[in-house]
């Protein structure tokens, strides 16, 4: 029989290297990532993270 039971500590909310923002968007955007949500099982959460990965190191800008 074991004597002890361990448990790992979970990180504290902000020690995941993440931030929490907040981003206003038009309806029919929403409802293009609501869709994509539907087909993909994954949460928007994820799914903004990962259009932005996608998408952050191939803007130009133009001055």
């Amino acid at each position: 029989m074991q004597n002890e039971i361990k448990i790992k500590k979970k990180a504290q909310k902000g020690e995941d290297g993440c931030k929490v923002i907040s981003v206003r968007m038009k309806d029919e955007l929403l409802e293009k990532l609501d869709n994509l949500s539907a087909k993909t099982n994954r949460s928007r959460n994820e799914l903004v993270n990962i259009l932005l990965e996608s998408a952050i190191d191939i803007v130009k800008v133009e001055e």
